[in-house]
């Protein structure tokens, strides 16, 4: 029926936005979250939350919780976590058997993705280790691939500084294979750089399949405040949800003015009724 309307109509999208789940990165829970881990997700639920993006993964285990303890509280709690951050530095240097790991974590919880979600800044400080970090990416992508889920990357800032004609962030761009290596899209941090996130958009169709929102203060850029009380305009950038690829939007915050959960509930109510 799908492929019928598909084809009946060229506008069709498999993309229903407004069916599409809320997800949320657990750093933003960082200074409780290994002290009482249940009751952090049970709460996350009790929001509305349904999905969780993970971080933190050491030594066989999140928060003090091993992975099938983990995940026995997502689904008791109706959480999945389609997606979780794990450090690939060790990668980029060459070290593949710490993916083999890795990868086996993400299927026991059922991931998606794998994102890497930064790069060590001795790894980072030419175009020629941008280049060297594409093909890493691009051969760690293949090993995902196999096992049934998808590479991704998350920015920050420094990606944006220039080598030669081109930042590194479109070096990794242009140098990856976009059926191999996806991007997580940290909003926060293009703009931060002084970039328009559309701007990728346009430039990359397709190629930022999750996105990271937080706010930035108006009063001070170092600092997030809750979605739609900032300075970014999501209003616009949601324009573009179907050219970029979006498929998760993950909530995230760094620090709060007001209580942690108040705030992250306050960014879930405007993110699923005025953006969504």
């Amino acid at each position: 029926m799908a492929m019928a309307a598909c084809a009946l109509n060229p506008s069709f999208s498999f993309l229903n936005t407004e069916e599409m789940n809320i997800g949320i990165q657990l750093y933003s829970l960082r200074d409780i979250i290994n002290e009482k881990p249940k009751q952090v997700l049970q709460k996350l639920s009790n929001i509305g939350f349904n999905e969780i993006e993970t971080y933190g993964y050491s030594e066989g285990k999140f928060w003090g919780l091993q992975v099938s303890e983990l995940k026995e509280e997502l689904s008791g709690n109706n959480l999945t976590s389609p997606s979780g951050h794990y450090d690939g530095n060790s990668i980029i240097r060459g070290d593949f058997d710490t993916l083999k790991e890795i990868i086996s974590v993400a299927n026991q919880l059922n991931q998606d993705y794998i994102i890497f979600p930064s790069i060590d800044e001795e790894l980072r400080k030419s175009k020629s280790d941008y280049l060297n970090i594409a093909e890493k990416f691009n051969y760690a992508g293949e090993i995902c691939q196999e096992a049934g889920i998808q590479l991704a990357y998350h920015n920050h800032a420094f990606e944006f500084e220039k080598f030669d004609s081109e930042t590194g962030y479109e070096i990794l761009l242009n140098h990856t294979r976009e059926d191999l290596v996806t991007f997580e899209m940290d909003i926060y941090w293009v703009v931060r750089a002084g970039l328009e996130p559309t701007s990728f958009f346009k430039k990359y169709p397709g190629r930022f399949k999750l996105w990271h929102i937080k706010d930035m203060d108006k009063d001070n850029p170092e600092l997030n405040t809750e979605i739609g009380n900032g300075s970014i305009s999501y209003d616009e950038i949601f324009k573009y949800k179907e050219i970029s690829g979006v498929e998760n939007y993950i909530l995230e915050q760094e620090n709060f003015e007001i209580p942690n959960f108040k705030s992250l509930k306050q960014s879930y109510k405007y993110i699923r009724n005025d953006l969504l």
